[in-house]
């Protein structure tokens, strides 16, 4: 055997051993005791010793040049040796609280989807719960604060639990926190007993069977490709009629403000047959409304098909990358087109995108399906060139109004929202001043706004000094939510007197006897829960979740439409 042929060999040996070795301990950990309480020694030792030999990590014929390497299918959700029984969740039930954005939704009902699977039962009753699980976000300290101060109850929760010899509670965090805290939130004085990063919610079962045997579950790895494509989401609220279907994970801009490509890493996207099965369901069982969701949702490029177009994605005119586009595979615009098709009857929306992924493509699908609606988030960040070079966002002002002014000429009428990021490292007055105009000139339907915080591991926390104090941030904060107020107010009072078409999502808050919906634009409306002309023979007809109503719109706020309903209708 050559020198090459015995170091191979003894690679191979050393990964039997160390599987084996793994294996021994796992089942140590976990597998304690059978259901009759006394040890199942011999169970153990039968899987180990029929588990696996060097011949199975070998190809039997090494010297046969034409054999075809042998296909194994394997699940990597699962555990080898490790039983059903263990994983099994027993009616268990879990509790869980979202913080943060839609995506985080989206991982919310992708979770529980696992745990439904094993045995698990879901409950609203927080101190009646085995498991308590928190979907968490690290895009700002002050998201991060509540979570530690909910953690704080949630560790006087377990505490009382024990006092009282009730079961004991499991706590665990899942999403970015968990990716950007682990060490920390392991260590804070055993807070928690489960860590779950974005990417390792299928092995939540397993984890929670770590648990039970009083240790700490860590799993917070990252993968090039995760996408959960074959999880089907359970839905949180059943009663609702809109739904979130995550198409892409990841994000490759790295604006150096943001903490995301470390949180979620890489972008990977799911086959389109899986995103169209998926809403085709939702289609049949009565959805009216779909979010297309990713970190950079316009930037899918689903690479796994064989029909993939050649040619490299197109980005927005006057935009750049720092990272290198792929080339082939089906693209957004593709994908969108597609959607729309299923079911004229359901709207359609997307979020969150980058400015840079809009060319004109995108913009004539959404122009050419009626069911997509004429509302487009456009993240602008700021108003300053060079307080957006800093950021690293890849475009100038000039650059981000040219688009703005193309998005209108293709779509008349369409809404546009933003974020903003106010007092970002080196904010000058200034660049303060060019927000705000930017504001002014665009008229925003809506934006989101926030104070700057630094995140490490950022390019900003490597490079650049948050210098800003932080008084100057709130008070540019309130300027630019003020402008953004006040154009948004002149713009909703110009639709009273007009008919607008929404969607019913459900009751108001304050009151049954009021209904609330959403405008093609995403502007809420407030309706009296009444009786309308129904759209077949003419009678009245009680109004219903997921019904579109034309309302006749009577008065408005900078936020809000109210109106009077009209008659139920379609798209």
């Amino acid at each position: 055997m050559s020198r090459l042929g015995r170091m191979k060999m003894m690679a191979l040996l050393r990964c039997c051993n160390s599987v084996r070795h793994h294996q021994h301990m796992y089942l140590r950990r976990v597998i304690s005791r059978s259901s009759s309480g006394t040890a199942n020694t011999q169970l153990h030792t039968d899987m180990i010793k029929n588990g696996p030999s060097l011949k199975d990590f070998l190809n039997k014929d090494v010297n046969d040049k034409t054999r075809q390497p042998e296909v194994i299918e394997w699940k990597y959700d699962t555990i080898p040796y490790f039983p059903d029984s263990v994983l099994a969740g027993r009616k268990r039930s879990v509790y869980f609280e979202t913080y943060g954005c839609q995506m985080n939704e989206s991982d919310t009902e992708i979770a529980w989807a696992i745990l439904k699977n094993a045995g698990y039962l879901r409950t609203t009753d927080l101190n009646g719960a085995d498991v308590i699980l928190v979907m968490t976000c690290a895009i700002r300290e002050n998201a991060e604060t509540k979570i530690w101060h909910r953690l704080d109850y949630l560790k006087h929760l377990k505490k009382q639990r024990l006092k009282n010899k009730s079961p004991e509670l499991k706590v665990g965090i899942l999403g970015c926190m968990a990716e950007r805290l682990k060490r920390k939130l392991v260590e804070a004085d055993k807070m928690v007993d489960l860590v779950a990063g974005p990417d390792s919610y299928r092995t939540l079962p397993q984890m929670l069977a770590v648990t039970e045997q009083n240790q700490t579950a860590v799993n917070v790895l990252l993968s090039l490709d995760e996408t959960y494509a074959d999880v089907s989401p359970v839905r949180m609220n059943p009663e609702s009629r809109t739904a979130f279907v995550s198409i892409m994970r990841g994000c490759n801009n790295m604006c150096s403000y943001c903490i995301v490509p470390f949180t979620r890493g890489k972008e990977r996207s799911r086959p389109v047959s899986s995103i169209l099965d998926e809403i085709q369901t939702l289609s049949d069982q009565g959805y009216k409304e779909v979010t297309l969701l990713g970190q950079n949702v316009n930037s899918y490029q689903d690479m796994s098909g064989e029909d993939q177009h050649a040619e490299t994605p197109e980005l927005s005119r006057g935009f750049k990358t720092v990272y290198r586009l792929k080339t082939g595979g089906e693209k957004f615009a593709d994908l969108l087109d597609r959607v729309a098709k299923i079911d004229p009857e359901m709207r359609i929306r997307f979020t969150s995108p980058h400015p840079k992924d809009f060319p004109d493509d995108v913009l004539h699908v959404i122009k050419d399906n009626p069911s997509i609606c004429r509302c487009i988030h456009l993240p602008a960040q700021s108003g300053s060139s060079d307080t957006l070079g800093r950021m690293n966002r890849g475009y100038t002002r000039e650059a981000y109004i040219a688009l703005v002014k193309n998005i209108r000429e293709i779509l008349p009428g369409v809404s546009l929202t933003s974020d903003f990021i106010s007092g970002f490292c080196d904010e000058s007055e200034t660049d303060h001043e060019d927000t705000l105009s930017l504001l002014a000139s665009v008229k925003y339907s809506y934006v989101y706004t926030f104070a700057y915080s630094m995140r490490q591991k950022t390019q900003a926390y490597r490079h650049l000094q948050d210098n800003v104090p932080q008084e100057t941030k709130l008070r540019r904060l309130s300027e630019v939510s003020a402008v953004f107020r006040t154009h948004a107010k002149k713009s909703n009072a110009s639709k009273v007197n007009s008919e607008q078409l929404i969607l019913i999502e459900g009751f108001s808050k304050r009151s049954e006897d009021m209904l609330v919906g959403r405008t093609e634009g995403n502007i809420r409306a407030v309706v009296p829960n009444i009786n309308c002309w129904g759209t077949e023979d003419g009678s009245y007809e009680t109004i219903s979740v997921g019904d579109y109503v034309t309302v006749l719109i009577t008065g408005s706020t900078s936020q809000t439409l109210r109106g009077v309903p009209i008659r139920r209708t379609t798209l």
